[in-house]
């Protein structure tokens, strides 16, 4: 094994590729049976550093001749294109794709016509169609991470597909989770997979399924993935590493993996099953965490112990390789679309790991904790790599681009049924703002917006903005300020959605989907509306370090004692005399 791996190092050092789009992210599933109201949830996380931070409505289309296979861009814009609406048309060079993919051969592989594509809201990966399928996302650590091949350029094989348009893909085309595995899979098959280990969650009302894939260093066996159900009761956390383990055969309706996938890892010597026994993906292909010890396993820790406590489960493992974290558990208590929203809101609070305690969290407990150059590169998956030192890896980190969460509520009328809560920027200090999935369009302001150029009409400026002034006194603005607020709109739209079940009811499919386009967007411009109006109050109100207050005169803040302690303010001059 430490033969094999020096060997993986050198390659990996040789023909790595650090994907646009390998983001550092935490994604879940909700099954009905762990849900209090027994939707389907699967939300996602998007930690992607300063990329494109939009989410884009892509419309229904006739899907005739090819379809164009890109490789993102992770920095804004993703891809440019005129084929995807008018969200992707923006300025510049169109977007030059790897490789075009008569819609005859992927629907050869799906088993069947759709003529007409679903229309599906898209961001850095596929999010939600029409249909209420849904996807989440990370990226992880694998042995091997090479370059795209477009076709026909090299003797390689060619390499043409990477989770996002394989998510893409599936979300036009596919009703189902079972259907857009089947669909997905056969494309890494036939096409051939780049970059990162990646990890799919794909969800539908009924089933909901982890897909992870990576690519093998070899002409034939080029491509590897793997897939298994969520068992209905159970709840699922994923955070860049992968999470399926055992490879199980004989078992479609629960575990379905790649035809290249044991033959390949023989092949390479990674595996052999007469020797090693049932094939372990993880440890197989992948050398598990990357950048730091605990960057995933801790936030699988924490998501898993605040779902069930019940299981006393410890922060401590063994090593990168454990089997202490189920892959799935049953939580606690059934949890509603809010309790996920709290999940994505924690920084190890109450923990031995609280990042908003101790010195580095400065006088005002920011859990904020910025990466320099001496953190190395996040996706390292090399053993050459040094460690200075490390700050936990919370749920909540301040690169966040956006979070959702997916909903398919099985009670409510088909055009209210589908629901994507989303929210631009940290999940700490954004409004999760619901978007019904048959929408027939999205605000433009959630559809715009270069982080590079400031933009008062973008949603994701509106949240960034507020969120770095929070951590001028992050505590005391959070709690007393930002979430008051940030509560009473959450619970509004909550609330909203639950009337919009009521007004459609009775109404035709146009007339309803006219409706919940209108809510959409009525409820969108209130939330971002208030938080302007938020923004600038707080500006004044945080002014120079004082609680500054219209009509009264500013009170001084100053620092904890308890922080005091930890600086030279007791050095400072208190008298004239030497010291």
């Amino acid at each position: 094994m430490n033969n094999r791996h020096s060997h993986i190092c050198a390659l990996v050092l040789i023909m790595t590729l650090i994907s646009p789009q390998a983001l550092a992210c935490t994604t879940m599933i909700i099954t009905p049976g762990a849900s209090a109201d027994n939707s389907m949830m699967v939300t996602h996380s998007d930690d992607d550093e300063l990329g494109d931070q939009r989410i884009i409505f892509v419309p229904a289309k006739q899907q005739t001749g090819s379809r164009k296979i890109y490789s993102d861009s992770m920095s804004y814009p993703r891809i440019i294109t005129d084929d995807r609406g008018p969200g992707y048309a923006t300025e510049g060079d169109p977007t030059k794709p790897l490789a075009m993919i008569p819609y005859d051969e992927i629907w050869d592989l799906l088993g069947r016509k759709q003529e007409t594509s679903f229309a599906y809201f898209d961001g850095n990966y596929g999010i939600m169609n029409e249909a209420n399928l849904m996807i989440g996302e990370c990226t992880n650590g694998a042995n091997y991470e090479p370059r795209p091949v477009p076709q026909r350029t090299s003797k390689q094989p060619q390499r043409i597909f990477y989770s996002s348009e394989l998510s893409r893909i599936a979300l036009e085309n596919c009703a189902t989770a079972r259907e857009a595995v089947k669909l997905m899979g056969a494309l890494l098959d036939k096409y051939g997979y780049f970059s990162t280990g990646e990890t799919l969650l794909v969800g539908d009302e009924n089933e909901a399924w982890v897909f992870e894939m990576c690519a093998l260093p070899d002409k034939k066996y080029h491509s590897a993935w793997v897939a298994k159900r969520v068992p209905d009761g159970d709840y699922f956390v994923a955070a860049n590493t992968f999470r399926i383990r055992d490879v199980i055969k004989n078992d479609p309706d629960n575990f379905q993996y790649s035809k290249l996938l044991i033959p390949g890892l023989k092949k390479l010597g990674w595996w052999d099953e007469k020797k090693q026994g049932p094939v372990d993906w993880l440890r197989a292909v992948s050398p598990g965490e990357y950048n730091h010890p605990y960057y995933s396993l801790r936030r699988i820790w924490r998501a898993m112990d605040r779902v069930n406590p019940d299981l006393g489960l410890s922060p401590w493992v063994k090593d990168t390789y454990t089997r202490a974290y189920p892959f799935s558990i049953r939580p606690r208590a059934k949890l509603s679309v809010k309790d996920v929203f709290s999940l994505y809101r924690d920084h190890y609070e109450g923990t031995q790991f609280d990042l908003t305690k101790g010195i580095a969290a400065g006088p005002y407990g920011d859990p904020h904790r910025f990466v320099g150059p001496y953190d190395g590169n996040q996706n390292n998956v090399t053993k050459e790599k040094k460690y200075y030192g490390a700050w936990e890896r919370a749920i909540s980190v301040f690169y966040q681009g956006y979070t959702y969460v997916c909903q398919t509520r099985p009670k409510a009328p088909e055009s209210t049924k589908g629901v994507l809560w989303f929210g631009p920027d940290v999940s700490y200090t954004t409004v999760f703002t619901p978007f019904f999935s048959k929408m027939l369009q999205l605000p433009k302001p959630y559809q715009k917006g270069d982080p590079q150029r400031f933009d008062p009409a973008s949603a994701w400026w509106h949240f960034d903005l507020l969120g770095n002034w929070s951590r001028l006194n992050f505590q005391r603005m959070t709690r007393v300020d930002i979430q008051p607020i940030q509560q009473e709109l959450e619970d509004k739209a909550v609330r909203g959605v639950e009337a919009m079940d009521m007004v459609v009811a009775d109404k035709t499919p146009k007339q309803a989907k006219e409706l919940i386009t209108e809510f959409g967007y009525n409820n969108a411009k209130k939330v971002l509306d208030r938080w302007r109006d938020l923004t600038f109050t707080l500006f004044a109100k945080y002014s120079d370090g004082y609680i500054n207050l219209p009509e009264k005169e500013a009170t001084p803040i100053g620092y904890p004692a308890t922080w005091l302690k930890e600086t030279n303010y007791w050095n400072g001059p208190t008298t004239y005399d030497m010291k």
